[in-house]
């Protein structure tokens, strides 16, 4: 695997290392201890799948505080999406730093989410999948969102979001979740 650390610290970039032929491709999609070697946190509990009918729906931005924060290894699988995360640990130097990187399924390419970031994406072709890898069970008292135009951040999301669902939609702006302060 791959490892390019992005501009926020802790979030890479994970490009399959590709051992090619004449049939295609062989490559490891997830090892737990290049994970580890790598600093990064590899107890993955539970996978998640999400399936998106049209271009244009956003999901987002979602995060779970401690004691569930959770690292996500984030991967389209088919379609083509603009994933987003946010820094929002606030002793980080890249505090409140966002970043967005084109995932799409002919690229494999995959995105390693650090604990205490916000997460979000929109889907750039219709039924566009997404998977993603995650070190803590869902807990629905831990989770919380972020508007995805949340003027904090400024987002420049490369279209128009479409299709937003109403939970997505009532999602306060950050300085409301500033009462709960991130560590990390």
């Amino acid at each position: 695997m791959i490892f390019t650390e992005t501009k926020l610290k802790g979030a890479y970039i994970v490009d399959i290392k590709r051992i090619e032929d004449e049939r295609g491709f062989f490559g490891r999609a997830w090892c737990q201890k290049e994970f580890e070697e790598m600093g990064l946190s590899a107890n993955v509990v539970q996978t998640n799948l999400s399936s998106n009918k049209k271009k244009g729906t956003l999901r987002g931005m979602h995060f779970q505080v401690t004691p569930f924060a959770e690292s996500k290894l984030v991967r389209c699988t088919r379609g083509a999406l603009y994933d987003v995360i946010i820094d929002l640990r606030q002793n980080s130097p890249t505090y409140m730093q966002w970043l967005g990187v084109e995932l799409t399924a002919d690229s494999f390419r995959m995105l390693y989410v650090p604990e205490n970031f916000a997460h979000g994406f929109l889907t750039l072709e219709d039924d566009t999948d997404i998977t993603y890898q995650v070190t803590q069970f869902y807990a629905p008292g831990a989770e919380r969102g972020i508007r995805f135009n949340d003027p904090a951040f400024n987002i420049q999301w490369p279209i128009e979001p479409q299709i937003i669902s109403e939970k997505d939609k009532a999602h306060a702006n950050f300085v409301h979740e500033l009462a709960q302060p991130i560590a990390g």
